[in-house]
């Protein structure tokens, strides 16, 4: 069965994209935590992180390497900090969400909400921000 996410790599479901290579892709997460939190997701669908090829793996962490630093420089924060729990879709991804203290990055809180725009400016933000392949 097809996750959302395999769904959002197909564009069958709309995401504010923020990069996209052989590998993987990155997007504003729907729900975040703070604005900038970002998913990036493997192409290939596959549930447990550590059950990806290590190829794609290394392929994976490299973006989201890349994908950290341009938030980082765009979203006021201390840190960007990275999670893979997996719990939520049965297809891997890892968090990138821009904290000033480990309350950022509680997944209980309650998510603030974020237009359209909001969200559209942030995508072009953090894409902005990126450095070339």
């Amino acid at each position: 069965m097809k996750s959302i996410f395999t769904k959002i790599i197909a564009g069958e479901i709309h995401a504010y994209k923020i990069s996209e290579n052989a590998s993987c892709i990155a997007i504003l997460d729907a729900f975040p935590l703070r604005l900038g939190h970002t998913l990036v997701i493997p192409k290939m669908e596959i549930d447990i992180w550590h059950h990806l090829p290590e190829s794609q793996y290394f392929s994976i962490m490299q973006e989201a390497f890349r994908v950290a630093q341009a938030i980082a420089k765009v979203i006021p924060c201390n840190r960007v900090s990275q999670h893979i729990i997996g719990l939520e879709v049965p297809h891997a991804h890892l968090h990138l969400i821009p904290i000033n203290s480990i309350k950022d990055c509680d997944f209980r809180a309650p998510k603030p909400t974020f237009t359209p725009a909001q969200f559209q400016a942030t995508a072009l933000s953090i894409q902005s921000a990126l450095t070339p392949l």
